[in-house]
């Protein structure tokens, strides 16, 4: 891995928030994005939520990874232990906020169990280690791929939000069927940021 300088660090900043984004390029997280985007604030304390998770995920999934599963050469075990590990800290960070910040936690409500059916923390974990990135690289790329997921799901939150308070949209695109067309152009706009190069 090169070393981490600005330019390389804004470089992953570029490629993971526009140029990759995780939902609408590699459409990963679907889920999330779809449910939880029809107000603004939900989507923002989705993406918070998101963005803490997946960056202590990657610290985490790093460390069994080196220092339990390639000693043993237990590799090959990779996703099952990182779907563990994901779901083990997910239940935690809930313990631990409840106990000690109440107030947060309640901010969050039920943000923060949805994130360990995310498939996008998991894809993350997965792509760190399948890139070869080093513990910063891993770190920095899942907190700015979080970053692209809240960026994509706070705008297709305030689209939604639009169209419903002012077009008139016809019934049988009412709901689901808009939402999937309205992603549809999201990612296209998006796709223009692939000729973008550091």
């Amino acid at each position: 891995m090169e070393q981490l300088n600005f330019g390389t660090i804004l470089a992953f900043a570029i490629n993971a928030i526009l140029i990759e984004n995780v939902v609408l390029s590699q459409f990963m997280g679907c889920c999330p994005f779809f449910g939880v985007s029809k107000k603004s604030d939900t989507a923002l304390g989705m993406g918070m939520a998101v963005t803490f998770i997946m960056g202590l995920a990657a610290m985490v999934t790093y460390g069994v990874y080196q220092l339990v599963l390639v000693p043993l050469k237990l590799e090959y075990l990779e996703t099952i232990a990182f779907i563990l590990v994901i779901a083990s800290l997910v239940q935690l960070v809930e313990m631990a906020l409840k106990k000690l910040v109440p107030a947060l936690y309640n901010a969050l409500g039920i943000y923060l169990p949805l994130i360990t059916t995310n498939c996008a923390v998991l894809g993350v974990c997965l792509n760190n280690i399948q890139f070869g990135y080093d513990f910063l690289s891993c770190l920095l790329n899942s907190i700015f791929t979080a970053l692209g997921f809240t960026l994509a799901i706070w705008i297709f939150s305030l689209v939604r939000t639009r169209m419903e308070e002012t077009c008139s949209i016809p019934k049988a695109f009412q709901g689901f069927p808009i939402a999937l067309i309205t992603a549809a152009l999201l990612s296209f706009g998006f796709l223009g940021f692939n000729g973008l190069t550091l």
